[in-house]
């Protein structure tokens, strides 16, 4: 049973709310300002810094029977050590002040999707985590390396301004396929539905969190 790819059909329409969001469009057109890409950075921080502690949470929950997806867990939080800082530096090259993203808070739409992560781990089943997994390398696999070419342009800014972008755009890439291999040896029926209804909710709430950037003075 290909898994992997009943829960790209099965989170289709959820998918579009986020991909058809109007900021997307905009920066595409090369139309979106320096402050909308500041503002995104900020959000990418406030919500990748917990992208290690959330991984460790979900690790060690794991029943048993999941050590391997266990050892996988591992894997993820070895690779992704210390990515919320290339945003700071990006953040920096655009511009930003670093210093007050670090000290500040996420706008709202960010704080309601990193909260749903930590109590989906705790309160539901752990594989659920691995919806936001699902979304947020996908989603980077469709636009960010596209994306950091035109805003680069559009924007007039250094390439130091882009790492996040544009490493992920090719680092997920390769983290996208291993994605699909783990979720295609999940055999219970319990676990696969807990992916596919995270997944779902994170599309929309990721979503959220993209068109905040492009609401001038959002919470």
């Amino acid at each position: 049973m290909d898994f992997y790819a009943d829960l790209q059909r099965l989170t289709e329409h959820e998918r579009g709310h986020l991909l058809q969001a109007p900021i997307l469009a905009e920066a595409m057109a090369g139309k979106a300002t320096r402050a909308q890409y500041r503002a995104f950075l900020a959000e990418a921080y406030h919500h990748v810094r917990h992208t290690v502690p959330l991984l460790m949470a979900c690790g060690s929950r794991l029943p048993t029977r999941l050590d391997w997806l266990r050892e996988a867990v591992v894997h993820y939080v070895q690779e992704e050590v210390g990515h919320e800082k290339w945003i700071l530096d990006d953040i920096r090259a655009a511009g930003g002040d670093a210093d007050t993203v670090r000290d500040g808070r996420p706008r709202l739409a960010t704080e309601l999707m990193v909260a749903y992560a930590y109590d989906t781990i705790q309160r539901n089943n752990p594989v659920s985590f691995f919806g936001m997994v699902f979304v947020l390398e996908g989603t980077s696999v469709r636009i960010a390396t596209n994306l950091a070419s035109v805003l680069q342009r559009s924007l007039d800014l250094p390439a130091s301004a882009f790492s996040y972008l544009s490493s992920h755009g090719s680092l997920d890439l390769e983290h996208i396929d291993h994605f699909g291999r783990l979720m295609n040896r999940l055999e219970d029926a319990a676990d696969r539905a807990a992916v596919v209804h995270a997944a779902k909710v994170f599309f929309r709430l990721y979503g959220d969190v993209i068109r905040s950037v492009g609401v001038e003075g959002a919470l």
